[in-house]
């Protein structure tokens, strides 16, 4: 593919549009990214080669949408809720036993295949992800203690496991890494105080700007988004750690609701499909069956992560919700992103921890509608009755 233009955007959102079109088939229900993923497999380096994944402009936008993406994942976390603060021991318990189960998985695993990466795949397999998770739980209207439960254990696995991932996904380099997450932070924490002290502030700038049709919201948290992008990369840690801190401190805040359409316009709209297709095109598929361990590896944190949030089942959580905790997304979508970005993964061992997202997405779903079925919840709504937005 020679330059990088509007040629090359025109068929890059074009390619996006195979998300859509597979989620819209009623029987295979196959999530929107997953699509993206596999038409990103089709036109890259597993398939035609029509993109090239390694031209600079590529990659920026790329990262931009990841960037934005775990920005909006992390508005998606359910910090506001006040019916999860009571269940929050029994989640942090839950969590944690999952922790233990996958960290002697990830053990086992990296001594079984080689590949020195105990501690990455532990934390893939203690992740859940809340974007995918929670949409899930809502859409199937499911209900109860356990439910309310459940949610602030995949609220609070996901923000641990993404906030562990770039410290544990290259060892050697741990320490700086923790010191770039620090800084990260740090700034987010900065920040949740300024707004907290600004909610007038920011009211009269809500009104102005619709007045005025400015976005000046959307420009603003662009703006420090881009700068704690920027911080990340310059304190070597990945813009999925700035992007998801800043998204939590909107949750916390209170999104407005405008913002979160503008968000989910530039997001959904092209930002993240662009992302994902060049995810798929980065992944070199074919390398699995040059190395057809690597498919049991995938299969093995699959199932591993599986089995880990399982145990639950030992803290009285019923199974189905425990395998509906596994799903996760947004962390192995993040190892083979940055593993891949630095060429820290052996060959096709990215494609591997895929494999092994999409077998518990698979779990996941089948578990949320034996769930729904057989009415094990009854009670409050999952997440509680979240705090309105301040303003529209």
């Amino acid at each position: 593919m020679p330059g990088f233009g509007f040629h090359t955007l025109a068929l890059l959102t074009a390619i996006g549009l195979a998300g859509p079109l597979l989620a819209a088939l009623p029987r295979l229900r196959i999530p929107v990214i997953i699509g993206e993923l596999i038409a990103g497999l089709v036109v890259g380096r597993t398939g035609l080669g029509l993109v090239d994944v390694t031209n600079p402009t590529f990659e920026l936008l790329a990262n931009i949408g990841f960037a934005l993406v775990m920005f909006v994942v992390g508005t998606h976390v359910p910090v506001r809720a006040g019916a999860l603060r009571s269940s929050l021991p029994r989640a942090l318990g839950r969590a944690g036993l999952a922790g233990a189960v996958a960290a002697a998985l990830g053990v086992g695993l990296a001594a079984t295949f080689g590949t020195g990466h105990a501690a990455m795949y532990a934390v893939l397999m203690a992740s859940s992800s809340a974007a995918l998770a929670l949409p899930v739980i809502d859409s199937l209207k499911l209900q109860g203690p356990q439910v309310i439960a459940v949610t602030a254990q995949i609220a609070v696995a996901d923000a641990a496991c993404i906030v562990l991932l770039p410290l544990v996904i290259d060892l050697r380099h741990a320490g700086t890494a923790a010191l770039g997450a620090l800084a990260v932070a740090g700034c987010a924490v900065v920040l949740y105080l300024l707004l907290r002290r600004s909610d007038g502030w920011r009211r009269r700038l809500h009104v102005y700007s619709e007045k005025r049709r400015f976005a000046l919201e959307l420009r603003t948290n662009l703006i420090v988004l881009f700068a704690l992008a920027a911080l990340a990369v310059s304190a070597h840690v990945s813009v999925m750690l700035a992007g998801f801190a800043l998204g939590l401190v909107v949750a916390m805040v209170g999104e407005p609701r405008r913002l979160a359409r503008q968000l989910f316009g530039i997001t959904e709209g092209f930002f993240s499909p662009l992302f994902f297709v060049w995810l798929g095109a980065s992944l070199q598929v074919r390398e699995l069956g040059s190395h057809p361990k690597l498919i049991l590896l995938g299969a093995g944190l699959g199932f591993g992560a599986v089995l880990a949030h399982s145990a639950g089942r030992l803290l009285g959580q019923p199974l189905t919700l425990a395998v509906l905790s596994a799903a996760q997304l947004g962390v192995p979508v993040a190892a083979a992103t940055i593993g891949t970005e630095e060429h820290l993964l052996v060959a096709g061992e990215a494609s591997a921890l895929m494999f092994g997202a999409l077998l518990t997405i698979a779990a996941s779903s089948i578990a949320g509608a034996f769930a729904s079925r057989s009415q094990v919840t009854n009670g409050p709504t999952a997440a509680g009755p979240q705090h309105p937005p301040k303003h529209d």
